[in-house]
């Protein structure tokens, strides 16, 4: 891929260096567009230099904000995160990220400092700060549970979606959807890339267990709810006819955030409950439909590692999990080849889906002056040309050898959703699901809840 990117370079200087020489005319214009994701090329043909086209080529500038003025008396910009959030010289684009930022300080008069606490203590000292009007740091992250509405609403952070507007630099769905309240966006983050979630599946043991290729049904466009539980009760097999399973087809027990996401819906919708919307009891009879007809493989009584602990003993075929968790089974499987799909689609969904139910960004405290100056300098940090195709792209790379789990990955990534249940701390989700999970009916189960669903939000989202 940066391969052709060296060849599209090259064949537009070969154009121009032509075109200075008084070459015929071919009516061919090569040309690099850059979008969110990187830079993509198109060949147009019998395009022309109108006005139009010049400003369609530069979309950047557009977006870009001017350039700005100001000296900030070598003040320290404090960047907080539960991690050291300084700056890596590890590939070409954190490189130009770092370079910008030496030209900034230079230029600004500004150091910075990268402010690390442990996730542990992290909301209650963040949160603590920011109620007495002292912010702990300039730039701080927060998340989304306990940011929108909660502290959103006490007006103790900045509207930044004013600054936000080059997409470059800035992912345009933080601020102006995941992190939005009454119509303006409180949160920001120059990452494009987003958490991948979906199935790893065990290829060796497919081969062996001689089912279809996972994959065939995500290229049949047929991977959904029914296909899934068929594959999973396909590889619940006794193989050594004792009269006992010693292979399954899935590790996971119970799927209820898969089932949500991967219909498209949740269990609440800004400041309303969403128990009977139909999308959302379609994947709540999907949750009940796995325990009832006890599709996967069934617990021993360990905690939530348990899916993963029955996926490395290498007898068991599908573990749904996110991207993260997939180089540790693979230093703990070296004798199996491991592969990814999407998780299935329920039918309200069109796209494979993935999702966040803890999701966070970055947020200016109202305490502090200027954000229009520590906006301006991180769009200034993170507007580069990139030298990948896609988000995360040398991390995919890594992790994986067969393109067709690359592709998979690249395709979930860009329709991640944001699961909000977990902003509400009275709603009882894991009761809700575990009277689900239990047998009870998805109708008496939602009748039951509904309304102690909406009175829980109604605590977070009340004047």
């Amino acid at each position: 891929m940066r391969i052709r990117k060296m060849m599209i370079l090259l064949c537009a200087m070969v154009l121009v260096l032509a075109a200075c020489g008084g070459g015929s005319n071919s009516g061919t214009n090569s040309g690099t567009n850059t979008a969110n994701n990187g830079t993509n090329s198109a060949t147009n043909s019998g395009a022309t230099d109108t006005p139009d086209n010049a400003a369609a080529n530069n979309e950047e500038e557009v977006y870009s904000t001017p350039e700005m003025d100001f000296d900030l008396g070598g003040k320290t910009i404090k960047i907080v995160s539960w991690w050291d959030m300084t700056i890596p010289e590890d590939n070409p684009d954190n490189i130009q990220r770092k370079k910008n930022l030496d030209a900034l300080m230079e230029k600004h008069n500004f150091k910075v400092e990268y402010v690390a606490i442990d996730y542990g203590e992290y909301q209650q000292k963040v949160t603590a700060s920011l109620l007495a009007g002292e912010p702990i740091g300039d730039i701080v992250r927060l998340g989304k549970t306990y940011t929108v509405p909660t502290l959103v609403k006490q007006d103790l952070l900045w509207p930044i979606d004013e600054y936000t507007k080059n997409p470059r630099a800035f992912n345009q769905k933080v601020t102006n959807e995941y992190y939005q309240y009454e119509g303006r966006g409180y949160g920001f983050s120059e990452g494009h890339a987003n958490l991948v979630q979906g199935l790893f599946y065990n290829r060796t043991l497919m081969n062996q267990l001689g089912l279809k290729a996972l994959q065939e049904y995500v290229n049949e466009d047929n991977w959904n709810w029914e296909t899934f539980i068929q594959v999973a009760k396909e590889a619940n097999k006794d193989t050594n006819n004792d009269g006992k399973l010693d292979t399954w087809g899935l590790a996971n027990p119970s799927l209820p955030d898969q089932a949500l996401y991967s219909n498209n819906t949740g269990l609440t919708k800004g400041d309303k409950q969403n128990l009977d919307d139909p999308a959302t009891l379609d994947a709540l009879n999907f949750v009940s439909r796995l325990a009832t007809e006890q599709v996967g493989r069934p617990t021993e009584g360990g905690d939530w590692t348990e899916a993963g602990q029955f996926f490395r003993q290498g007898n068991t075929l599908m573990v749904a999990g996110a991207l993260w968790e997939l180089s540790g089974m693979q230093t703990d499987m070296p004798d199996y080849e491991l592969g990814f799909v999407p998780f299935p689609k329920g039918p309200n969904a069109t796209e494979y889906h993935s999702a966040e139910a803890l999701y966070q960004a970055l947020t200016i405290p109202k305490a502090v002056e200027n954000p229009e100056q520590l906006m301006y300098i991180w769009e200034k940090i993170n507007d580069i040309d990139s030298m990948y195709d896609y988000p995360d792209q040398g991390w995919y790379e890594t992790l994986f050898t067969n393109e067709d789990d690359i592709n998979n990955a690249k395709m979930v990534a860009p329709n991640m959703i944001i699961l909000d249940h977990n902003t509400f701390p009275n709603l009882k989700y894991y009761d809700f699901m575990g009277e689900l999970t239990s047998g009870v009916s998805v109708s008496t189960v939602v009748e039951k809840y509904k309304s102690a669903f909406q009175a829980a939000i109604d605590e977070v989202y009340a004047p």
